[in-house]
Parts: structure tokens; C-alpha cells; sequence
């Protein structure tokens, strides 16, 4: 979505640096494919974000955030789904992994990491789900904060005062602007919150609506050089697979979800001591959404487990 929001916005001045500036790879395993040739129907696409921190020596972690973008047919409308990283799976055996049961941000680097990890993760999740991508975007977070800063920051609104584990900063609670390094700071904090990982998983949608929002607002097409600044930002924090679409067309077809059509859900899950390891672990199924989002039926599920939706 916000490759349609920028691309679309220079597609005809930048497309073909655009076009380069964007990594390639295939990231989503066979089994968890969907057959494409064209975006008629509804989308579902896989978006792994990653968590590189400057104190480890490691290239990649395991997967910070794995989203499902679903978009019914039509596409005026976007579900983020927040899978939860400590969600309880079975892993199959991979790169050197003997398979077994574990937290599903584990799958990533279970896979190698990067491209392996992210098409391990999407075969784990399509047994999990019944769900088949339609493509898949790796996001390297570390990277994006510099999108976040060429776009002037952002706006985040604060529920609940945090003080970040990593940095110590305090965040007071309030709407508030904040620069790239400061937003996902904020969006990575769990603890001593009162929902713990979900209200995590809630800030990285609102994280997701508010760099939308700024986009959208920004007049990049007055500034071509601030333009193509921040289509290059993009590029470079984003590996994608478009399951052989052409990107401008993606970004066409998604040219006209408004952002404020954009719906935050949360797997319906509840957390579970097994031994002496916290994990997540699935409620009644998943309550029917997996269901919902094969038969593209997501609208109406979201009207009758609003405890699982969140307004961004």
C-alpha cells in the first residue's frame, strides 16, 4: 500500500528508476503460492518485517512482524492482520532445522533468515491458515526509519506511557510527532504495556496508517528530488515478490484504497505457560477469520468480533 501511495504519485517521471531501486526475490514458498496472472479477486500478501539491531553482529533475527494484507475484491478496503510472534506452531524441517514445534517468529530464522526464512514462514503459516499469498514483501525496518525522516516524521498518538527497553526513552502519553528512529522505537515496546504484544501488534498497524497518512499529505510531486529520495528509501528497505505482476500494476490497482479504509485485526489467540515458555496460542481456531479471509468474507466477520479490530 504505500508502494501505490509513493509509486503512484511518480509512476510516469521515476517508474523505471523506481522499478530498479526495488529488490527482487522469490520469498514465498511453492506450496504457500496462490496462482496469479492477473489482480481480479481479492489479495492476500505476506509482509515479514525485520528487526536488525546495531548490537548484534548477526545479519538477520528472527521476524519482528508478519502481517497478512488482506484486500477483498474490489479493493476499497485493507485488513492488516497482526499474527502474533509468539504464536505456538509446528515448523517443518529446513535449512538444517529437524522441523518441531515452536513460536512462529522462529520460523524466519529456522528458514536462514531473509529469503529462506521468509518462504519457510509463509509454508508454515499457510498449514496454519489455509491461506495462499498472492505475493510477499521483507521489510528491513532498519532501513525504513529513513523513509519515516525523509517524510518529516510522523504523527503517533500514545495511549499508555512506555519507557523503551532499548533506548530509555519515556514516551508520555498524547499525539505526538516522531522521527524515524523514535516511531519504530516506540512501535517495538511491549512490556509493561496492559496488553502486552497485542497493543505491540495494535501500534504497528496505527505505525503502518500514520507513514500512509504522511504520504499522502506530503507534496512530493512538487518535489521530484524529494520524490525520488524517498522512492529510493522505499526501495531500499523493501525485498518484494509480486508473484509475477508487474509492480506498476499493483501499485495501480491499489491506487484507490483510501487509507482511512485501513482496519487493524488481531488473530483471536490468548496467551499460555507451556512448561516454563510463554507463547500465544490459538482461540476456538482462530474464531472463524482464516475462514473468512479464504471465502473473502473479512468484512463481515470484522462486524461480529469487533473485540478483534482495531480503529486506526
Amino acid at each position: 500500500m504505500l508502494l501505490a501511495a509513493l509509486a503512484v504519485v511518480g509512476m510516469r517521471t521515476l517508474a523505471h528508476r523506481y522499478e530498479r531501486a526495488v529488490n527482487r526475490g522469490e520469498l514465498l514458498a511453492p506450496d504457500a503460492r496462490q496462482p496469479r496472472t492477473d489482480l481480479d479477486g481479492g489479495l492476500n500478501y505476506l509482509l515479514v518485517g525485520t528487526d536488525r539491531r546495531t548490537d548484534s553482529s548477526r545479519p538477520d533475527q528472527r521476524s519482528d512482524t508478519i502481517l497478512i494484507v488482506h484486500v477483498p475484491p474490489g479493493m476499497r478496503q485493507a485488513y492488516l492482520i497482526s499474527v502474533p510472534r509468539d504464536l505456538l506452531v509446528t515448523i517443518p524441517p529446513g535449512n538444517g532445522y529437524p522441523g518441531g514445534q515452536d513460536k512462529i517468529n522462529a520460523a524466519y530464522e529456522h528458514g536462514g533468515g531473509g529469503r529462506g526464512g521468509t518462504r519457510l514462514l509463509s509454508t508454515v503459516l499457510t498449514r496454519l491458515t489455509g491461506i495462499r499469498f498472492d505475493g510477499a514483501a521483507l521489510v528491513d525496518f532498519a532501513g525504513f526509519k529513513e523513509v519515516i525522516d525523509l517524510l518529516g516524521g510522523v504523527r503517533m498518538c500514545v495511549d499508555t506511557e512506555v519507557r523503551s527497553i532499548h533506548t530509555g526513552n519515556v514516551f508520555s502519553p498524547g499525539c505526538q510527532q516522531m522521527n524515524g528512529a523514535q516511531a519504530l522505537d516506540y512501535v517495538r515496546q511491549r512490556y509493561d504495556l496492559p496488553g502486552g504484544d497485542y497493543d505491540r501488534q495494535r501500534h504497528q498497524q496505527q505505525l503502518l496508517r500514520a507513514v500512509l497518512d504522511k504520504a499522502g499529505q506530503t507534496d512530493l510531486r512538487g518535489d521530484p528530488v524529494k520524490l525520488d529520495r524517498v522512492l529510493r528509501a522505499v526501495g531500499g528497505s523493501l525485498t518484494v515478490d509480486t508473484n509475477g505482476v508487474p509492480l506498476q500494476e499493483l501499485a495501480l490497482a491499489l491506487r484507490a484504497l483510501p487509507a482511512d479504509a485501513l482496519s487493524g485485526v488481531q488473530v483471536p489467540s490468548y496467551p499460555q505457560m507451556i512448561g516454563s515458555v510463554s507463547y500465544v496460542v490459538l482461540d476456538n481456531g482462530g474464531s472463524g477469520l482464516f475462514d473468512a479471509v479464504r471465502a473473502g468474507r473479512v468484512p463481515g466477520w470484522a462486524s461480529a468480533h469487533p473485540r478483534w479490530v482495531n480503529r486506526l
